[in-house]
């Protein structure tokens, strides 16, 4: 399995478990559709919520402008490619 397909499958994991989402699991989530406005349907506070899990469990301080935030976050599929390109194991800290 390549690490992208690991970090992807952690990933929705981590959303279904920290937004505590109800009658979803991690494979009911597609890598590629929108977390936001439409897709799975998630909220500024959800985000708000994800980004607390994501610098917990990798150790990632976002330091991103509004408008490359969203776009990490867009997807489980983008976030997994930010997380793959800013850490060498996943679990590296980025400033």
């Amino acid at each position: 399995m390549e690490r992208i397909d690991v970090l992807e499958r952690e990933l929705k994991e981590l959303i279904v478990g920290a937004l505590k989402l109800e009658g979803v699991s991690p494979a009911d989530i597609d890598s590629t559709a929108p977390l936001f406005n439409g897709g799975l349907g998630l909220d500024s506070i959800d985000a708000l919520e994800l980004g607390a899990a994501v610098q917990k469990k990798y150790g990632l301080r976002f330091t991103a402008t509004p408008e490359e935030a969203r776009k990490h976050f867009a997807s489980v599929r983008n976030l997994a490619t930010y997380l793959e390109l800013h850490t060498a194991d996943g679990s590296c800290k980025v400033n």
